[in-house]
């Protein structure tokens, strides 16, 4: 509850010295108007060091003496001085000096003397003695005393004494009087009795609390100013429009106030949009004033900009506070080192934290480790508290156990709780079992919510249907979320159409970067079609080395070209092997106009083989000369 009393600077000086510092702003839950003076602030300027001067009354400096211990001193003398000066005046019967004196003993923690003092002020009618004493009785829980005489104070005037009266009321659960008496308060401009009117409103749903909010925050109340942020911006989200400037104004006045979760917040804000220096800095703010989940945020800014060191010191301080989100962090730090054990102890402590990702991780961590019966027991725990991407884990596992059966269910019950990988899932398992429609529904479900394999299944399905529209919008949504073969089978798409050829081009690259070998031999087709038999050969060498039979082949026709018959031999040997027709043909036209007529018909046989038909046809032939030219 507010003291009143004009002795209240120099008591605050006092106690930052003093050896039994008590906080005593305002009511309990009620964060001050102001952020607490430092140490520093409250000490004046540096003095010059003299010996003691005649007639201040204080003693010489002692050499060695700290200038802190020194003013503390000086300011001990004074405030003795000015409590002696006050009791002769109370004493006398002045009743501002005992209304002073009983605040300056309130403060001090010496009840019975402050109430002696306070009760003479207030019976010659003494206003702040009213709710000083009040205050020194609701200190001793003499709750319905100390409301009188706040009553008392404020029916005369005092805003403190209402706010204090409207506290009260409201402990006691009578909000029609909280109200009254905390709307006297705030309209007389108390900072206090702004914010705890609207504290009250806001807990009914009334929307008149923003006004008194904004009136607390415009007084530099750092807690009014948080909730009145988020007050503006939630109702922004709720109507789906852009942020407000104004919420990040209040943010930025209660977080400079050192409000740590308006920091938070702040740094939040200015993550999203990218401004992560900035952000960083209200994090570390708010991180060292306690907040775990700053502290947690401002370790992955870290992470990413490439200091996973620094990143561990607050991650590590954020899980010591109880923040599960930091000790998953830790956890899989360790787990990309190897250090397993480390891990697992982390995975713990976050679901000791009550965060559930940790039995999740602990189920992977144990998977990767080939501990599968432990990995269940981890996904189980994790799905059955709700975990969607812990229910689609433990279908996997149980599906490649051979239990279709009993994956099935926590399939559909990830993909219903949003799981886009298990509604993907369950389109492949419902594939495999032919129930084409049943599959194509979840990969539309799963598509629809941005999964790039589901949009490339839709869109094949699409294509075999000859729906090249629709198809093309599913292939470009697997293209654009980096599905290999999606961009290859658009490009192809593309390609039917002669004036989008540049554009199939690129799409074609795109797959080809990402390792796709038949958009490599694509693009070398591309680049010998222009006569850039340097950059073909590239594509062809790079999709035959991953395994390309048709790579593996054109490099061979690109040697020959060149008149290396025997490189063009390497190449063609090798796609005949790994069973190309053509190149097997090849091989045999090779070897016949060398003489070598016995591997001629080897190769040739080779081809028949392999075929296709027009190839089996024409090795059939040549296989029939090289008989009879052996047999002439």
């Amino acid at each position: 509850m507010d003291i009143m009393g004009d002795g209240a600077r120099l008591l605050n000086a006092r106690r930052a010295h003093g050896p039994h510092t008590r906080r005593t702003g305002g009511p309990a839950g009620v964060p001050p108007s102001h952020p607490a003076p430092t140490t520093t602030q409250l000490l004046p300027g540096p003095r010059t060091r003299t010996q003691g001067r005649p007639g201040t009354g204080l003693p010489p400096e002692v050499p060695g003496l700290p200038l802190e211990d020194e003013l503390a001193a000086r300011e001990e003398i004074e405030l003795s001085a000015r409590e002696a000066r006050l009791r002769r005046s109370a004493e006398t019967g002045d009743p501002a000096a005992a209304s002073v004196l009983g605040t300056l003993l309130l403060r001090r923690g010496d009840l019975d003397d402050a109430e002696t003092h306070l009760r003479n002020a207030t019976a010659a009618g003494d206003r702040a003695a009213a709710n000083n004493l009040g205050v020194l009785l609701h200190q001793r829980g003499l709750t319905e005393e100390a409301a009188g005489w706040w009553r008392v104070a404020a029916v005369a005037g005092s805003a403190s004494a209402a706010h204090a009266l409207g506290r009260h009321f409201r402990e006691k659960g009578d909000e029609p009087a909280a109200e009254y008496w905390l709307r006297q308060a705030a309209e007389s401009g108390h900072t206090l009795g702004a914010y705890a009117l609207a504290d009250l409103l806001e807990h009914r749903r009334d929307v008149g609390a923003e006004r008194w909010f904004l009136a607390a925050a415009e007084h530099g109340h750092r807690e009014a100013a948080y909730r009145l942020a988020r007050i503006l911006e939630n109702r922004a989200a709720d109507e789906g429009r852009p942020r407000e400037q104004s919420a990040e104004t209040w943010y930025r006045q209660a977080a400079a106030r050192g409000h740590r979760r308006a920091a938070l917040r702040l740094g939040m804000l200015l993550e999203e949009r990218g401004e992560t220096d900035e952000a960083m800095r209200w994090y570390l703010n708010a991180a060292r004033e306690g907040e775990a989940r700053a502290a947690c945020a401002l370790g992955f800014l870290l992470r990413d900009a490439g200091d996973p060191d620094g990143a561990a010191v607050w991650w590590r301080r954020a899980a010591e506070d109880g923040d599960g989100n930091a000790a998953n962090a830790l956890g899989a730090q360790h787990a990309e080192r190897g250090e397993t054990d480390a891990a697992e102890r982390w995975y713990r402590r976050a679901l000791d934290a009550g965060d559930v990702n940790g039995a999740f991780n602990l189920g992977l961590l144990c998977s990767a480790g080939g501990r599968t019966a432990q990995a269940e027991q981890w996904y189980r725990r994790a799905a059955y508290a709700g975990h969607r991407e812990a229910g689609n884990a433990l279908a996997v596992l149980l599906l490649q156990q051979g239990d279709p059966a009993g994956a099935e269910p926590w399939f559909s019950k990830a993909a219903e709780a949003g799981s886009v990988d298990a509604a993907f899932n369950l389109g492949i398992l419902h594939a495999s079992r032919k129930e084409e429609a049943e599959a194509r529904r979840w990969y539309e479900h799963a598509a629809a919510a941005g999964h790039a394999e589901a949009a490339l299944q839709v869109g094949i399905a699409l294509l075999r249907e000859g729906d090249t529209h629709t198809a093309e919008r599913h292939l470009r949504c697997a293209a654009g979320g980096g599905s290999a073969e999606g961009a290859f089978r658009l490009a192809a798409l593309l390609g039917r159409q002669e004036d989008r050829q540049e554009e199939a081009e690129e799409w074609y690259e795109q797959a080809a970067r990402h390792g796709h070998r038949r958009a490599q031999v694509r693009m070398g087709m591309y680049a010998a079609r222009r006569g850039d038999f340097d950059d073909a050969a590239h594509w062809y060498r790079t999709a035959a080395e991953a395994g390309s039979t048709n790579g593996a082949f054109n490099l061979g026709l690109l040697s020959a070209r060149r008149g290396d018959d025997a490189e063009a031999a390497v190449w063609w040997t090798r796609a005949a092997e790994a069973g190309h027709g053509r190149a097997a043909l090849r091989l045999a036209l090779l070897a016949a106009r060398g003489g070598e007529l016995a591997e001629a018909q080897a190769w040739c046989a080779r081809a028949v083989e392999l075929g296709p038909a027009e190839v089996a046809e024409r090795a059939a032939r040549l296989r029939d000369a090289l008989r009879q030219e052996l047999s002439a």
